[in-house]
């Protein structure tokens, strides 16, 4: 079967190097090449670079605008699979394949509809997940289904690490999709029960709000990492405040202290919340490189205060 596979991040990997083994992908469109990282480089996606090693040619597109259309449209593929591309496919091109559009969505449909499921997934505390594949229709995410497959959410995992999971067994989806679509066997169901909605992150989304009970807090902080990234507000002896990234919570066996303080315990760093304490494992003050709680709080006399609530 002709393909036009259309994805951007390192999720959408496992599924084009998946189909590409078992299909004819003809072509693949993904976002134009960004400046990455603190020189700025331009950088292609990690599809992109993906394709390049399989020998596929990639069409760089931030919307699949005319040109994009008339581009898709003349390679005349049979089906088009969507991953994480980042961009809205609207019609014309959304009924120029024979087969239409297909698209892998990181949760149960029609749980979780949107940009963000994993991320939200786990701030809400679920502790199971999925993979859905269903046909694109113009409403978002609410196409009819032809694969689910319900993965257990694994202790402490943060979104990228879960994400990575989801990509691999949705993989597997997608390509047993394509297969029942290719040979005539693939049913599609229409979604049931009421949808719930998963927006992009923002940056504000990675505040913690050291006043919640624990598990609270590190379920945000599982949501968040490693994008948009987690955060609190330490504030000094003006009560002035720098941003502190957050980059590794762990739950503690110490001492209640109050929310929002940060002292030594023995060798290791531990924060206040509105329950039990947390380990800061490691933690990045703004404009310098990640190191240890334990070795930020030395730096400061062994202890800080963060502002409470959730302060972008």
């Amino acid at each position: 079967m002709r393909i036009v596979f259309a994805g951007s991040p390192a999720a959408a990997v496992p599924s084009l190097e998946a189909l590409a083994r078992a299909h004819e992908v003809v072509a693949v469109v993904t976002r134009a090449a960004s400046p990455q990282g603190r020189k700025r480089i331009l950088t292609p996606t990690p599809v992109a670079e993906a394709a390049a090693a399989l020998g596929i040619p990639v069409l760089e597109a931030n919307r699949l605008d005319a040109d994009a259309t008339a581009a898709i449209t003349a390679l005349e593929p049979e089906l088009a699979v969507v991953v994480a591309y980042g961009g809205l496919v609207r019609e014309p091109l959304l009924s120029a394949p024979p087969h239409g559009w297909i698209n892998l969505h990181f949760s149960l449909l029609p749980d979780y509809r949107g940009a963000a499921p994993v991320q939200r997934a786990l701030i809400d505390g679920r502790g199971t997940t999925g993979v859905s594949v269903f046909r694109l229709v113009a409403e978002l995410d609410a196409g009819p289904v032809v694969r689910m497959r319900e993965a257990a959410i694994p202790e402490g995992a943060t979104a990228g690490a879960l994400l990575e999971q989801l990509a691999e067994l949705g993989a597997h989806e997608l390509v047993a999709a394509v297969d029942g679509i290719a040979d005539g066997s693939a049913t599609f169901e229409p979604q049931t029960g009421a949808p719930t909605f998963a927006p992009k992150l923002a940056l504000a989304d990675g505040a913690l709000d050291l006043t919640a009970a624990a598990p609270a807090v590190l379920a945000r902080w599982r949501g968040v990492t490693p994008e948009p990234g987690a955060h609190a507000t330490v504030l000094d002896e003006r009560g002035e405040g720098e941003r502190v990234k957050l980059l590794a919570l762990a739950r503690s066996g110490t001492e209640p202290i109050a929310p929002g303080h940060a002292l030594l315990a023995g060798r290791t760093a531990v924060v206040g919340t509105g329950s039990a304490p947390l380990e800061l494992i490691e933690v990045q003050p703004a404009g310098k490189r990640p190191m240890s709680g334990a070795d930020w709080l030395r730096g400061r006399g062994g202890s800080a205060t963060f502002e409470l609530g959730a302060v972008a």
